[in-house]
């Protein structure tokens, strides 16, 4: 019964993201530009050495999923007064999306 409802909700999961599948795009094209403005902000901190671009684009890549857990996270604090239960579910989240995305985007302009 539990495999039938995972495939349910796949099948419904599916259609959904067909059909919204524009706004999705508009997400994962300002999932890039935050991560390139981030990344491009710390240009001015780090060196252009090997180790300053891989702490640079490391503080790039973490900083979106975290401040979009931390968000809902204060605003959970600040109305329960408890740290919200999801917070690295959420971090988690956030952070796989980013990583696909910029896997896409890499992948193709290396195919270009």
């Amino acid at each position: 019964m539990m495999v039938l409802k995972h495939i349910l909700a796949l099948l419904v999961f599916s259609i959904l993201f067909v059909f919204c599948m524009p706004y999705f795009h508009q997400g994962a094209e300002w999932l890039i530009f935050a991560h390139d403005w981030i990344s491009d902000q710390l240009k001015q901190l780090f060196t252009v050495g090997q180790s300053g671009n891989v702490a640079r684009q490391l503080i790039a890549l973490l900083a979106i999923p975290v401040l979009a857990g931390l968000v809902p996270a204060i605003l959970f604090w600040i109305i329960r007064r408890q740290w919200l239960p999801v917070f690295m579910s959420i971090v988690w989240i956030v952070w796989l999306l980013q990583i696909g995305v910029l896997a896409m985007v890499v992948s193709s302009t290396a195919a270009a």
